[in-house]
């Protein structure tokens, strides 16, 4: 197994290719780590390779906030700039003045 270093990093926010939502990443998996049914459930023709980096997300779109998990093929930086209101962001994450968010010290190993 080759290692691969994942694009994105913790705290940083981004979107969804091709689905309307964004959040904020707060774990990284160096590989696909769910289940065989969750991978099943993806469409064959937009399914991703498994062995790329994925990334939990604190999502969100128009209608709720919720916990995404994304391959790194579908995942760009967002650049909106737009507030996120995913409040599960703020209790594990402050937030810089440049917009980085960075975790709380509680939450660090």
């Amino acid at each position: 197994m080759k290692e691969r270093l994942a694009k994105f990093s913790i705290g940083e926010v981004v979107r969804h290719k091709v689905f309307p939502f964004r959040g904020v990443i707060f774990d990284v998996d160096p590989e696909f780590a769910n289940t065989e049914e969750w991978w099943n459930s993806i469409p064959a023709e937009v399914r991703p390779s498994k062995d790329q980096p994925f990334y939990h997300l604190l999502a969100e779109n128009d209608e709720s906030e919720y916990v995404a998990y994304v391959s790194e093929q579908n995942l760009v930086n967002d650049e909106s700039g737009t507030p996120l209101r995913n409040p599960q962001i703020y209790q594990i994450f402050d937030q810089a003045p440049s917009g980085q968010f960075r975790p709380k010290m509680s939450f660090a190993h």
